[in-house]
């Protein structure tokens, strides 16, 4: 067997493996709790563990001043992972007399195709929020609690790149293949290095590199991604947020009641903020060839007022 089908068959077998059920994501909720780490008040969660030192740390890492962007093109085409394309309206262009060109966007982002960020007022679980805040904090003017305008004055951070794909020789991870810890800690050693404490991790499956090759498919019904495992391996890194080219969780979960227990433990129990749908199949590339996966990471999400999140445009510096 050469070592791209081993990597298949590898992938297939552990997506077999049951780590977890209700009951368990019910402990780790528990567990893994961030609530009250940063006071009672808190709304930046795991955020906080980027700091200025962890900022000069992460400024370090620029070798060659590269940028690479870390972000889907907009999608503007309705297709079966983009149901609700974005919408660019003209309303002044060069036909007409005036002297500017102008346009309104639309888009609903959440979901699975348009990359963006996800605050922590994003998810409910049995009536509360990060932090004990109450899921009635949002409401028809927006959230009043956990907005993303908390998060106005950026990120800043040194980011890893978990390509999962690329450790295994594959191009990409097929749809409903999930992620274990053991594979985190795998890909830590062929990387060598080590995840830490207010890093931005992200997970590249190869949604992107799959969809080129085979076409859209529906990606929240079927994804790669971790497996609810990795919730207790995130949070003994103290990561401060995590972005993947999906939406993190593998889908279906393997968890019979919960349907995205990734999302419920990390935005609700952590604090730890999410990047979706985000592009990694440039930063592979640049990673590949250097043979280094951490970069600095800097992203900053629109400042909306009571907002649930923001698109946006993540970028890695070398």
């Amino acid at each position: 067997m050469d070592r791209r089908a081993f990597g298949i068959a590898l992938c297939g077998r552990l997506s077999a493996q049951p780590r977890a059920d209700k009951a368990r994501v019910d402990a780790w909720m528990k567990e893994l709790s961030n609530w009250g780490r940063w006071g009672s008040d808190d709304q930046m969660g795991a955020v906080n563990l980027i700091t200025a030192a962890t900022r000069r740390r992460a400024a370090a890492l620029v070798k060659e001043g590269i940028p690479v962007s870390l972000a889907r093109d907009t999608e503007k085409n309705k297709a079966e992972d983009n149901p609700r394309p974005f919408v660019q309206e003209m309303t002044a262009t060069g036909a007409g007399p005036g002297q500017f060109s102008v346009d309104q966007y639309s888009v609903l982002y959440h979901g699975v195709a348009h990359t963006h960020m996800d605050s922590l007022c994003h998810m409910f679980h049995e009536g509360q929020m990060f932090n004990g805040y109450s899921q009635k904090e949002v409401g028809t003017q927006g959230a009043s609690k956990l907005a993303i305008n908390v998060f106005k004055n950026g990120l800043f951070a040194r980011g890893i790149l978990l390509d999962i794909p690329r450790l295994k020789n594959v191009p990409y991870l097929e749809p409903g293949m999930a992620i274990y810890p053991e594979d985190l800690d795998a890909f830590e050693k062929f990387a060598k290095l080590k995840t830490g404490s207010g890093d931005i991790v992200f997970l590249r499956t190869g949604r992107w590199a799959r969809r080129a090759e085979k076409g859209p498919w529906n990606v929240g019904m079927q994804s790669a991604g971790m497996h609810a495992s990795c919730a207790a391996w995130l949070r003994k890194r103290d990561v401060a947020m995590v972005g993947s080219d999906a939406a993190t969780d593998v889908m279906p979960s393997g968890v019979t009641g919960v349907r995205q227990p990734m999302h419920q433990l990390l935005l609700v129990a952590m604090g730890t903020p999410i990047f979706d749908n985000c592009d990694l199949e440039a930063v592979s590339a640049a990673c590949g060839a250097r043979k280094r996966y951490e970069f600095l990471l800097t992203a900053a999400p629109i400042s909306v007022t009571g907002g649930t999140g923001s698109p946006l445009n993540p970028i890695a510096t070398f």
